[in-house]
């Protein structure tokens, strides 16, 4: 049990729905393990009641923030503005922090997380070849995060030519020219392929890209999250093709929530030995 105390740090998870969340278990559980006077706490939030719940309930002098989950992270960027370049370009937050004077401040990590994954991998992107197919929520942040590493070449496919064009206006000032629409998801020519769409959850799903065409030393990331491999990433490992799961951009957000969050020491032991979190997180 966590003791809660008058001294007790409060923190949020807000989604509606909320009861898919595994925050509350991870994070409190880090806490108590680490001595740290902090709950999770998660709330069924209604859409419609997401301004009130900032203005009123964030302005508690005992909560420091909140965790989002869908389907809040468009409408809080839209109401705070974030200075974070990711959740500019992905038009989503999913951390706010209170500041000691009541300021709001909202950051997105999945982007982080993900890069972060493939550092941990050992698969470059700097002066490679990318293709994100999918240009929802995930492959906003996914490719905006790849942006900032600097690709020699960025391609966003998306079944909707309109929405892979509007991310690659987003993505242009960071990265000018190096981001463009692919007119498929052929992803033969490229030196990392990202799956960003949902094509892969259901069985019978057809495959989000060809990966008899995916060249030899080429990797393939798949950002869905099932504890078993997806198709995708199968029909790639009979190839022999270097195929990652999405999982570890969960595992290596944790780190990056808690510094943010103002646990600065705590997010370093972590980031020392992470495998702690991925046993907490480990899909079921």
């Amino acid at each position: 049990m966590i003791p809660i105390t008058g001294k007790t740090q409060v923190f949020f998870i807000i989604g509606d729905p909320v009861a898919q969340v595994r925050a509350p278990e991870v994070y409190n559980h880090l806490f108590r393990e680490h001595g740290i006077d902090a709950v999770l706490v998660p709330l069924k939030l209604p859409p419609a009641e997401l301004p009130g719940f900032l203005q009123h309930a964030m302005a508690a002098g005992n909560v420091g923030g909140l965790w989002a989950t869908i389907p809040h992270k468009p409408a809080l960027a839209e109401l705070l503005q974030p200075s974070d370049p990711v959740a500019r370009v992905a038009g989503a937050v999913n951390a706010v922090r209170r500041h000691p004077d009541g300021r709001l401040e909202g950051a997105l990590f999945d982007g982080i997380g993900f890069v972060k994954g493939l550092d941990h991998a050992g698969i470059g992107v700097t002066g490679r070849r990318v293709l994100v197919v999918g240009a929802g929520g995930g492959g906003h942040a996914v490719a905006a995060a790849v942006a900032q590493r600097a690709p020699s070449f960025l391609a966003v496919y998306n079944r909707t030519r309109e929405r892979a064009a509007s991310l690659v206006q987003r993505l242009q000032p960071l990265v000018g020219d190096v981001a463009v629409v692919a007119e498929t998801a052929d992803p033969a020519g490229f030196d990392l392929v990202v799956n960003c769409t949902s094509q892969g959850l259901k069985a019978g799903d057809p495959l989000p890209f060809d990966p008899q065409r995916v060249d030899r030393g080429a990797a393939v990331v798949d950002i869905i999250m099932s504890r078993e491999p997806t198709p995708v990433l199968k029909a790639c490992h009979a190839r022999g093709i270097r195929a990652e799961a999405g999982f570890e951009m969960l595992v290596q957000q944790v780190p990056e929530y808690l510094r943010f969050m103002g646990f600065e020491k705590l997010a370093e032991t972590l980031q020392a030995d992470l495998s702690g979190v991925r046993a907490l997180l480990q899909p079921r």
